[in-house]
């Protein structure tokens, strides 16, 4: 990244002020995330690179602010907090659309935002913003980018988007992709997310969810199994897994369905991950085709949500 040019050291310092990313970006030691961004082929063939760690960033906003690849074109070149952001200064040259569809599709692939997000909750954990009490549960569907493939019979229908697939909920098919997520109790930070096709049970993905450290797990019958109960235990955790009804025993028993309230008020938080996500970050969506970049279209948008939330925990 750039210095302060000619025209920077003579522009009025409130130009381009965003207290939000202000925040974010003294909250974060970037250096950490500037080998991960390395490992991406920064810029265009034939033409000068951009700084990795700058274009890392620039899609950071994209995520936090829903922009497509040509919206945040534009708004680099529009919007002085965004360059100021990003490192580059009223001089500097911006990425095209193409060359932050490249980048972001080569971050996607080798897993960079993936481990990014990972580097981001280090960080916040080191701060001790991360609390350990439990660990909140769930999942969430993503609708596909393309209309439903016709299906004539179970399991045909041509799509564009291989990896996404039918499931039922609440009596209705979905085609897509299904977001879980692991939230820290108190903090409401994310620890956890992977993105899997829409058929992926619940309970498949409990352990890739678990941190190990917490101190209890909330959840929904979607993950009631005595197997991951029992695993809680071996490790200390108290398993608090809402009950569901059994072919045996199809009628809950009275303390079963208080608990089963008293765990739906703990783990509610967690619903408003998707929430947000949906509504102000275009979650509700995907973007692309395959399951890769999807997820790390995901996992950006979670980033910049745990360290927008961070930036609050910071102030209380």
């Amino acid at each position: 990244m750039t210095g302060k040019t000619f025209a920077d050291a003579f522009a009025d310092p409130r130009l381009g002020s965003n207290e939000v990313l202000e925040r974010i970006d003294a909250l974060v030691d970037w250096s950490g995330l500037a080998g991960l961004a390395s490992e991406v082929r920064p810029g265009e063939t034939g033409r000068p690179p951009y700084a990795p760690l700058g274009m890392l960033k620039a899609l950071y906003l994209q995520a936090m602010y829903d922009l497509s690849d040509p919206g945040l074109e534009a708004a680099l070149l529009d919007r002085v907090s965004f360059r100021r952001f990003c490192g580059w200064g009223l001089s500097d040259r911006t990425p095209d659309e193409t060359t932050i569809c490249r980048f972001r599709q080569e971050a996607a692939e080798r897993e960079v935002l993936t481990r990014a997000f990972a580097a981001v909750n280090q960080q916040l954990e080191l701060k001790n913003l991360i609390l350990k009490r439990g660990t909140l549960m769930d999942a969430s569907l993503i609708a596909a980018r393309h209309s439903p493939p016709k299906k004539t019979a179970p399991g045909e229908g041509v799509t564009r988007e291989p990896e996404a697939n039918w499931t039922r909920k609440g009596g209705k098919s979905y085609f897509g992709y299904k977001l879980h997520v692991g939230m820290d109790q108190g903090s409401g930070l994310v620890r956890r997310a992977v993105m899997t096709p829409a058929k992926t049970s619940d309970i498949e993905m409990a352990e890739a969810l678990i941190c190990g450290d917490e101190k209890a797990v909330y959840a929904d019958k979607g993950y009631c199994k005595r197997a991951l109960s029992d695993a809680l235990r071996a490790n200390k955790t108290k398993p608090r897994i809402a009950y569901r009804r059994h072919k045996t025993e199809p009628v809950l028993k009275p303390w079963q369905k208080k608990l089963n309230d008293l765990i739906a008020r703990r783990r509610a938080p967690v619903e408003g991950v998707f929430s947000q996500a949906k509504r102000f970050y275009g979650l509700a969506r995907a973007r692309c085709n395959t399951l890769a970049r999807n997820q790390g279209r995901a996992l950006a948008v979670l980033t910049m949500f745990n360290l927008k939330r961070a930036t609050r925990l910071v102030q209380a």
